[in-house]
């Protein structure tokens, strides 16, 4: 075979694998915005419901046992939710099944109904992965493809959910193995999160926006400053981290699994109503939003780190991103009282940060805090990043996640352990 034959040989076969996870992802990226669309648009009705109508808050315990019920006799094979993908992706074994998606979407909208603390991260990811996987019914792949076949998923439902493509794609390449990516999913993943960002857009689904009106400029002192805002933060992410586990052990005392929740939402409700501060309750969007023009409370961070640990460790559902937003801005917009940088700035760092921290994507967050709060502060972003990345240790929100590479050689020993097994 001469080297022309070669060449077109070669490129054949690219041009094949680009067209082949051009239409998967095309499929995938649909499903998931489609699900993020219908998600992000009855999250905002159940939302704006229950702030018209007070009483909603004193059925939290009975939404919780409600929830228990449902995951207890329909959904013990899908109760894993975000781990079970990644478990999927490290080690094959068989097709998530699609009850995943009903039940976790079913589920996240009531926590969010009588006002529990959580995100919509998880559920975007695990409908995005169980509706992908389903295509392994029509067209089965080999268990490499089928990796990057749930890779698609997970991009796609981070993409739509957030509005935050790239992000997306790095996300899903990072979340499952810490300190290294799979490449070969790169191109997939980008098609998957561009057509579910899209897509959820066409359905008119609406992303917040944010901004930063500051302006700030890298120096030596700046520099110093992120790095050490970037050991709060994770700091912050660690204490996340390890107060879900640790306040899970005490729920799984109870025997009955569904009144774990049941007994979570009278903990909530009661510790709402002592609060007096419903900013707490459910995704706390507009606290978030407030955390970029006014100094918020130095304690706030804390109590929303506080219930949704309550709210997830019990066994509501949903994702635990936004009230990681919640936790780093407000912690950022506090610390605008001890270090000299701008008060939106410090939030926009917080934003993802702590999310960096916790999730153990610092990638991710790098390009998240670019698409959303823009370009000009990349550095700050990254910084602040990779800082509370290292600091937060080989701690986070996925213990199914295997340690590629470990983040110091302190930790050496540790490499190709999961989280979980720590």
């Amino acid at each position: 075979m001469n080297f022309s034959n070669l060449v077109s040989s070669k490129y054949f076969h690219l041009y094949s694998f680009t067209l082949k996870w051009l239409c998967i992802a095309a499929i995938a990226g649909g499903l998931a915005g489609s699900a993020s669309a219908l998600f992000l648009i009855s999250l905002d009705g159940v939302t704006n419901f229950r702030e018209e109508n007070f009483w909603l808050y004193y059925l939290l315990p009975v939404i919780g046992l409600i929830i228990g019920l449902i995951y207890h006799y329909l959904g013990t094979t899908v109760e894993k939710g975000n781990n079970q993908i990644i478990d999927e992706i490290i080690q094959p074994q068989k097709v998530i099944s699609w009850h995943m998606a009903p039940l976790v979407l079913l589920g996240t909208l009531l926590t969010h109904l009588g006002g529990g603390s959580a995100g919509r991260e998880g559920t975007a990811v695990q409908m995005g992965a169980a509706l992908a996987d389903q295509l392994n019914k029509l067209f089965p792949f080999r268990a490499a493809d089928r990796k990057i076949l749930l890779i698609c998923g997970i991009s796609a439902g981070f993409a739509s959910v957030f509005g935050t493509p790239l992000a997306g794609t790095v996300f899903a390449l990072e979340v499952y193995i810490i300190g290294k990516m799979r490449y070969e999913a790169l191109v997939p993943s980008l098609f998957a999160a561009v057509v579910a960002d899209l897509v959820c857009d066409m359905w008119g689904a609406e992303h917040l926006q944010y901004s930063i009106l500051s302006t700030s400029t890298i120096s030596f002192k700046n520099l110093l400053l992120c790095i050490l805002a970037g050991i709060i933060f994770a700091m912050a992410g660690w204490l996340f981290n390890k107060l879900i586990p640790f306040l899970k052990a005490y729920f799984n005392r109870i025997p009955y699994p569904p009144l774990r929740p049941f007994a979570g939402g009278i903990i909530i409700l009661i510790l709402l109503l002592s609060l007096n501060d419903f900013r707490l309750a459910g995704l706390g969007l507009p606290t978030i939003v407030e955390s970029f023009t006014a100094v918020q409370p130095s304690h706030l961070f804390f109590l929303k780190i506080l219930l949704t640990a309550i709210t997830l460790s019990s066994g509501f559902k949903g994702g635990e991103v936004t009230p990681l937003f919640f936790i780093g801005a407000t912690l950022g917009s506090a610390l605008s009282l001890f270090l000299p940088l701008p008060t939106d700035l410090l939030a926009a760092m917080g934003f993802v940060a702590v999310f960096a921290a916790a999730a153990n994507t610092p990638l991710a967050c790098v390009f998240m805090g670019i698409e959303l709060f823009g370009g000009e502060h990349a550095l700050f972003i990254a910084i602040v990043c990779m800082t509370a990345y290292l600091f937060s240790g080989h701690s986070g929100i996925y213990t199914s996640q295997l340690i590629g590479t470990p983040k110091h050689l302190l930790w050496t020993a540790q490499k190709g352990k999961h989280l979980k097994d720590l």
